[in-house]
């Protein structure tokens, strides 16, 4: 099987951070990898931004260097590499000086009618003052689309002084504010096994779920992130984008029709649904951890270069979704650095069935589990209770109907990375994968109360031993209700 192949039209896409991490690891392999699959039409121009005072042909060097460095070996054909190399220019520009700005527009202009992109993978206080220039300089005109990064604030107060910022220059259709989970082909997929089956979505609600699982565990540290992290913490750099994006495409209602707002009305009914947790239930409902130094490998407080430190480094949720879909279905978040595996998933666990007819020697019928992975090997799989084969009598055992990606699909189906198709999605004018502004503020509201209560309460962050499955709390966090945690596992 191989995918069909949809060219965008003529663009130019201007990379503010043109010299930071996100561009070299993740902008620049995906766009080439899009253009070596035919995707960007010949008039397509890619402009870094950067401080930094060098010539075309010097960052030419720097994206050949890292796609040679991020790029598989195999990919990297030399015509199709000298090819992608001739769409970029570069052009020296600060955020705090008004030098630069000019220039930009000049080249610009020099382009035509076409799309105009700003993609901002530059640190949030300089959103505004980019915003502002872009505005000043005449680059922003009114059909410009820009693309923000997270963190999107970090509370509510400072998320909406930031999104009104951005407002002041471009209009809420034209800001995409960028979740690159969203763009993930497991996620896009629960959409699909949702609503374009009649298998699911009957059986999708409290009458039949008994409860929902989303983790998203890494087993790495801070990786050099010391200083953002022990500012932000689980909570705010995980759960509040990333974790409730996913708990909303699993509790929305159907939209009327697949299109941006309509998709982004049902996530911000979930978002406003959210039970409250607040001084008065959040002992029950959350815990905090911090991985400590064992077994020869550095604590939280060695990756931070502090004596002391009260920001968590795992986050355990209950959360309950007050609506008729899911009155009494409890759904349990948790993410965490230093854990037993890097996975991520969305694990749905249906009742037991009512009543059992085998006897007891042929073993346990337990309920179905329908589990989205998305990372690694994105893919699903439909845990089953099924006959053991061979004589000697009904024995009942677990199987699962898997379907991974890679394997389902072909050999020759490359899943593309997420930011590939959420940059040509920003070209196209397609905000369906984005956050609106009133899905991040209403975020942020729910996520603010869980911040207070914190800092009023007399237990702080609880220690875990780095490669486990997070602290002992988060377990009896479900074992007070009867039920376990799916293994963190490869």
């Amino acid at each position: 099987m191989t995918m069909k192949i949809i060219p965008v039209q003529p663009f130019d896409l201007v990379i503010f951070g043109a010299t930071g991490d996100l561009a070299r690891r993740k902008l620049l392999p995906g766009l080439f990898r899009r253009d070596r699959a035919g995707q960007l039409p010949s008039e397509a121009r890619i402009l870094g931004a950067a401080r930094g005072r060098r010539e075309d042909a010097a960052y030419r060097e720097l994206v050949e260097t890292s796609l040679r460095e991020f790029v598989r070996p195999d990919e990297l054909e030399e015509s199709a590499l000298r090819r992608f190399l001739g769409r970029f220019h570069y052009v020296a520009v600060d955020a705090d000086s008004p030098e630069g700005w000019d220039g930009l527009e000049a080249l610009l202009a020099s382009g035509g009618e076409r799309v105009r992109a700003f993609y901002l993978a530059v640190g949030p206080r300089y959103f505004g003052p980019i915003c502002e220039r872009l505005a000043a300089c005449g680059a922003a005109t009114p059909d410009s689309r820009i693309v923000v990064e997270k963190p999107l604030g970090h509370d509510l107060a400072s998320a909406r002084d930031l999104n009104a910022r951005i407002a002041a220059v471009f209009d809420e259709h034209h800001v995409y504010r960028i979740d690159h989970y969203l763009g993930k082909e497991t996620v896009q997929n629960l959409m699909a096994l949702r609503f374009a089956n009649a298998l699911f979505e009957p059986l999708w609600n409290a009458r039949h779920v008994d409860h929902v699982q989303i983790t998203v565990a890494e087993n790495l540290g801070l990786e050099g992130r010391g200083g953002y992290y022990d500012q932000a913490g689980a909570l705010r750099d995980m759960v509040q984008n990333h974790i409730l994006q996913l708990l909303c495409l699993t509790a929305m209602e159907p939209p009327g029709r697949f299109e941006p707002d309509l998709v982004r009305d049902e996530k911000v009914k979930v978002l406003r649904a959210l039970a409250p947790i607040d001084m008065a239930s959040v002992a029950q409902t959350t815990v905090r951890g911090q991985y400590v130094a064992r077994n020869g490998m550095a604590g939280y407080l060695n990756d931070v270069g502090l004596r002391t430190s009260a920001t968590e480094s795992f986050v355990a949720l209950k959360v309950n979704v007050e609506n008729w879909r899911w009155s009494g279905t409890p759904f349990y978040l948790r993410t965490g650095k230093r854990l037993r595996a890097r996975v991520s998933e969305i694990a749905v666990v249906f009742k037991d069935a009512p009543h059992s007819i085998f006897p007891a020697s042929a073993g346990a019928v337990h309920g179905n589990v329908l589990a989205i992975r998305l990372q690694p090997d994105e893919g699903v799989t439909l845990r089953m209770t099924i006959k053991d084969p061979g004589p000697g009598g009904m024995r009942l055992r677990g199987a699962s109907l898997d379907m991974t990606f890679a394997d389902s699909l072909g050999v020759t189906a490359v899943i593309p990375d997420a930011y590939e198709r959420l940059v040509l999605d920003v070209i196209r004018g397609d905000q369906t994968l984005f956050m609106r502004r009133d899905e991040v503020e209403q975020a942020w509201s729910w996520i603010d109360p869980i911040l207070s209560a914190w800092e009023e309460m007399p237990e702080g962050t609880r220690p875990y031993d780095p490669g486990g499955s997070g602290p002992e709390d988060a377990l009896l966090l479900m074992h007070r209700d009867g039920r376990r945690w799916r293994d963190i596992a490869t």
